[in-house]
């Protein structure tokens, strides 16, 4: 049988993109359709706004320190309409680097929203009907609202891109990295932030040690959060928001955004109809090489809800085309992957947390907590921590853990050595960079505790 596209992707973000111009480079014909805007929710939803906020965020932390090191510093009001209005232009500039890459290397593009129509044939919005060899699932996924009467009151991180004004006030529910970061963006930004969490600790899942400094320094930064707390419900009032919590208040807040989670955009795709089996929460379920139940349909990305990060969807969608048109099969691998969360203070993670590694077997725990010398001698109390998680048998470093001023930056280099298996005396015979906030990974000599 025959067919117009070797691959059909559906969905234009990072692990789409990828995907489809790696399969065209590989000689495969191939066309993608992307309902939305180019670049998927890492550049127009995501991490490249969410970046450029946080940089703008610290300014006012830098003007406070310049004054502290002798510069007649001062600073003004922030304009957001003049940053906004920027930053649109750069997200514009992106789409279409999205689209010339796709462009230049062949790849058709429709944009329309399509749906599956059988395990080779995707439909278009228009009508039309487009048969492939092959089809790979790229949607990516979407903020989701709470169950809470008056949620529709509410803002998700979509819609905090493109406010026509900075709040006053703003309340932000849920404890995970997107609330945390712009928790710590709005606040920098000179918004007046609570956040309430229903857990007992911001940041679950990572580190314990690392974030509960990091929850600690929000908190120091100005940050009103309340951990143990919802929503209970939320109506309009005199053009703010009545906010009723499990806490037993009830305040107005300007703004109310919701980081309560994602959710798979996997909804009237017409993939349950086909077989195509999907998850709890609606995320295509797949084998290691990116295949699901169906074997002509793979997905990649945030839509299988595995590790939901752009350089991982990249790596799925490289992986695919390395199994499906290189004849080489590539599982992903999920492990040891390095990530930042832009709080601030940020915090670098690689491999096992404290807890993760105790379960495993016997541990030594190196870490170490200290003012930094440019914050110190601002008259900044900001802490810092380096914390190395190590296999007591083996001597490898199973997890490092950063939570600093350019945390991100130092652990992209940390997870290299960790990724090659390195042991604490590889990092010990390391020589110190000095003086430098990241020299205490190479000098911690004694485990602070064992497990």
């Amino acid at each position: 049988m025959s067919f117009d596209y070797d691959l059909f992707v559906i969905g234009g973000g990072s692990g789409g993109v990828r995907a489809a111009r790696v399969a065209a480079q590989a000689g495969a014909k191939v066309a993608l359709a992307e309902e939305d805007r180019y670049g998927g929710t890492c550049v127009q939803r995501g991490c490249v706004p969410k970046k450029l906020m946080v940089f703008a965020s610290e300014y006012p932390g830098h003007v406070e320190d310049a004054k502290a090191y002798g510069w007649d510093a001062q600073i003004g009001d922030f304009c957001w309409d003049a940053f906004r209005s920027k930053l649109h232009a750069e997200l514009d500039r992106l789409e279409g680097v999205y689209r010339n890459i796709l462009g230049n290397n062949g790849v058709e593009t429709f944009d329309a929203r399509a749906r599956l129509a059988d395990a080779h044939t995707v439909e278009l919005s228009d009508g039309s009907r487009k048969t492939a060899k092959h089809i790979l699932l790229a949607m990516g996924g979407w903020p989701v609202l709470p169950e809470i009467k008056g949620a529709d009151l509410g803002i998700t991180s979509n819609e905090v891109f493109h406010l026509d004004e900075l709040p006053e006030t703003m309340l932000i529910l849920g404890g995970g990295y997107i609330a945390c970061e712009f928790a710590c963006i709005l606040n920098g930004l000179g918004v007046k932030v609570t956040q309430y969490y229903r857990g007992a600790q911001i940041l679950r899942g990572f580190d314990e040690e690392a974030r509960g400094l990091v929850a600690e320094e929000m908190q120091q930064n100005g940050i009103d959060l309340h951990l143990g707390t919802n929503i209970l419900e939320m109506a309009e009032d005199g053009g703010k928001i009545r906010v009723k919590a499990t806490n037993g208040t009830e305040r107005h807040f300007d703004k109310v955004m919701f980081a309560t989670g994602r959710r798979p955009n996997t909804a009237g795709m017409g993939l349950e109809d086909l077989g195509v089996k999907l998850g709890r929460n609606g995320e295509v379920l797949v084998d290691e090489y990116s295949q699901t139940s169906i074997p002509s349909i793979y997905a990649v990305g945030d839509v299988t809800d595995r590790m939901n990060l752009t350089p991982v969807a990249i790596r799925e969608g490289m992986a695919f085309v390395e199994t499906v048109f290189n004849g080489n099969p590539t599982p992903v691998d999920h492990a040891l992957v390095p990530t930042a969360i832009f709080t601030q203070p940020e915090m670098g993670t690689v491999g096992l947390s404290e807890e993760e590694a105790r379960d495993q077997g016997p541990i030594e725990v190196y870490a170490t907590s200290f003012k930094p010398m440019r914050e110190s001698f601002a008259g900044r109390a900001q802490r810092v921590l380096m914390k190395l998680v190590v296999c007591a048998d083996t001597r490898r470093v199973l997890g490092c853990h950063i939570v600093a001023p350019g945390a991100g930056e130092m652990i992209q280099l940390a997870g290299i050595a960790v990724r090659m298996g390195a042991t604490k005396e590889d990092f010990d015979r390391t020589v110190a960079v000095h003086p430098t906030m990241s020299e205490e990974i190479v000098t911690m000599r004694e485990p602070v505790r064992t497990a």
